[in-house]
């Protein structure tokens, strides 16, 4: 498999470990037009912060939990100038990295700062995902075959389903040599070795329904007929045959074409008249498909019309409407776009995550679905402009609440979402506890390094400092910011779960290593032992 090579690559390749694990502050609630001090609990969140911070401090909680990923990334295009702020720890890198990418002519390096901007990204949206779980990622000419090699080496390229053209515009664009119409959708499933178990069918459309018939009054009910033959490039020498019809005429597979049956097969299905010849039995042979078989649907298209997922024009009529005629994002991606994405790749209790949320667009389509199907979709917006708040929770309240006027005016679709500051490390620059961030957090953060899964606050009768039971393993964290803990013989009186083993982080140890060994117990040392990840 080729591999891509770039400035820097070294140094950024692990970056997404280094990044300092921050918490997420809950700064207000929004339910159905009220905000409020307090959360939600809907299960959606838009987050102000850097988005590889913000993607490092979702994985306590959603780690292999999200269903679906779609982001859309800066496109690199040497039009617009975007900065690239990580901390990479290399004085030389870090300086060069962190300057403006501007034009190509002006910044030979452009290419290789975006690949180590979106790298990291990619390592923490990977590992965010769900084993069935599907992303799809928005990009043009300018590096789209650079991020093709990064996706199949970070998810492998059995993991590529396919790259979506997307019809963006509609007229001609005489300012350039060749007039752009189209953009791409990279889709990566991280189910290698069953795509369809993570891509749905679409549902019929009624141009579809309308070529299932029944003029035979077939018992099986409407159908329509599809070849009965295939390219004979891979058959068997038992699927050439002469086919005779019931009124005898015979038949036989066109040159590079063989039949879909072997002989006895085709006969049986004949006697059930699942083969059709014509409304006078002299047609060439034909194979029934029933509409009422299986649960049917449409494959999904490679190619995106515009009148599917609308265009970048009807995207800024959209949030122009929405914002009372005021054009306040330059490039929003149509929500049509976005929910046909999100009808291929979801279900009704799927979480979706957007990184790169900009305008919002994401959490509006998932909103609208959910309003059209009665689903239970839920979204996680990362944005770290200043405009998180003033465009992209806004945009989500207008939606919500409902928007426009008179004949233009657009029900709301209801629901709900708290929003979210990226916040302070958990660690100190010594590596001791950020005690100002607070014991749950803490907590939280302990439990996910030890079981990778998220904290559940459940009610139990053990002590205090006791975290929670997983795979027969009891965790206690022994934590007192004022005073100095220990594990001894005192401390094990209080701890009231079985479990075959216990695992207790506290500041210091008195039980022998004997008597430890004996009862499965692991002392974990305080800050010391606490993973870093």
């Amino acid at each position: 498999m080729p591999t891509l090579h770039w400035i820097g690559k070294e140094k950024v390749i692990n970056h997404h470990m280094d990044v300092p694990f921050k918490v997420l502050e809950h700064s207000y609630g929004f339910d159905n037009g009220t905000q409020t001090s307090t959360e939600t609990q809907s299960g959606n969140k838009i987050i102000h912060g850097d988005n590889l911070e913000a993607l490092k401090a979702l994985l306590p909680e959603y780690e292999g939990r999200i269903d679906c990923i779609y982001i859309d990334p800066p496109y690199n295009t040497g039009e617009e100038s975007w900065i690239y702020n990580d901390n990479v720890s290399h004085p030389k890198l870090a300086k060069w990295i962190g300057q403006v990418v501007g034009k190509e002519s002006e910044d030979l390096g452009r290419h290789d700062k975006w690949l180590c901007m979106i790298y990291p990204r990619l390592q923490l949206l990977s590992k965010l995902l769900k084993d069935s779980g599907v992303i799809f990622i928005s990009i043009d000419d300018n590096e789209l075959f650079n991020l093709k090699i990064l996706l199949d080496e970070i998810f492998g390229r059995n993991a590529f389903v396919t790259n979506f053209i997307w019809e963006k515009r509609t007229n001609r664009e005489n300012r350039k040599v060749i007039s752009s119409r189209h953009e791409y959708i990279l889709c990566y499933s991280k189910n290698n070795s069953d795509h369809s178990q993570s891509i749905n069918q679409l549902s019929m459309t009624q141009e579809a329904l309308d070529r299932y018939k029944n003029p035979d009054n077939d018992k099986n009910g409407p159908w329509k007929s599809d070849p009965a033959t295939a390219q004979a490039g891979h058959a068997t020498k038992s699927q050439f045959y002469e086919l005779l019809a019931p009124n005898g005429k015979k038949h036989s597979p066109p040159s590079g074409r063989c039949w879909l049956f072997t002989v006895d097969v085709m006969q049986e299905k004949i006697s059930k008249n699942e083969i059709w010849f014509g409304e006078h039995g002299n047609n060439v042979p034909r194979v029934k498909t029933y509409l009422n078989a299986k649960e049917r649907g449409l494959t999904p298209e490679s190619i995106i019309f515009a009148e599917t997922g609308s265009t970048n024009e009807g995207a800024k009529k959209e949030i122009k409407s929405i914002f009372n005629g005021k054009a306040s994002f330059v490039t929003p991606k149509p929500k049509d776009l976005i929910s046909h994405l999100l009808t291929i790749g979801t279900s009704k209790n799927s979480i979706i995550l957007d990184s790169f949320a900009g305008s919002g667009t994401t959490a509006h389509a998932v909103l609208n679905l959910n309003k059209q199907d009665g689903g239970n979709r839920k979204f996680i917006c990362i944005e770290m402009e200043e405009y998180a708040e003033t465009i992209t929770a806004e945009r989500v309240k207008r939606v919500i609440s409902g928007y426009g006027e008179d004949k233009k005016a657009v029900e709301g679709t209801e629901g709900s979402f708290d929003f979210y500051e990226l916040g302070q490390s958990l660690f100190d620059e010594n590596g001791n506890l950020n005690e100002s961030v607070g014991l749950p957090k803490i907590r939280n953060y302990v439990w996910y390094t030890e079981t990778k899964t998220p904290l559940k606050g459940e009610k139990h009768e053990d002590n205090a400092h006791f975290l929670g039971k997983h795979n027969d393993t009891s965790y206690y964290f022994y934590y007192e910011s004022e005073a100095i803990t220990t594990l001894d013989h005192s401390f094990l009186a209080s701890v009231k779960t079985k479990a075959e083993q216990y695992v207790v982080y506290a500041d210091n140890c008195l039980l022998t290593k004997e008597f430890m060994v004996k009862h499965h117990i692991i002392f974990k040392k305080i800050p010391r032992d606490i993973t870093r990840f």
